[in-house]
């Protein structure tokens, strides 16, 4: 690989990070509001809405870790 799609697929690790961050974030702050949901609420659909909403910005941050590191293999070649 030459050094400018090196330096392409690099910039687009930087952006990923960058959206990984803010997708942690909001990860956290949907988990403390899940966390504050009064115990007599846990069987509700809020409760269950916010559950899916941790579960999917879980994955969401997951698959695009995944996606960095293969880039990262990319660039390595």
């Amino acid at each position: 690989m030459n050094k400018i799609r090196r330096k392409k697929l690099q910039e687009i690790i930087d952006r990923a990070n960058s959206i990984l961050c803010v997708l942690e974030e909001l990860k956290e702050e949907e988990e403390a509001y899940r966390d504050n949901i009064p115990e007599n609420l846990h069987n509700s659909e809020r409760y269950e809405k916010a559950e899916t909403a941790c579960d999917s910005l879980y994955e969401a941050i997951s698959y695009l870790e995944e996606v960095t590191q293969n880039i990262e293999i990319a660039i390595e070649c």
